[in-house]
């Protein structure tokens, strides 16, 4: 990879960021409360999944009460 000038940098990242296809607000909104709620859901699926196994494996070991 050739070296290249910082002044030269910065001019071809600013010709490549005009370039770039930006999300519209609406669909930056859309996009966040997508990932969210996909967040959400996966914290729940694990929280429960880690509740069971704790449970399922106190049983298995005896330590419960």
């Amino acid at each position: 990879m050739a070296k290249v000038a910082p002044l030269e940098f910065f001019k071809q990242v600013k010709i490549e960021a005009k370039k770039v296809s930006w999300p519209t607000r609406q669909e930056t909104i859309s996009s966040t409360i997508a990932v969210f709620i996909m967040v959400l859901i996966a914290s729940l699926f694990l929280f429960a999944a880690d509740q069971l196994l704790g449970f399922l494996i106190s049983h298995i070991l005896g330590l419960a009460g």
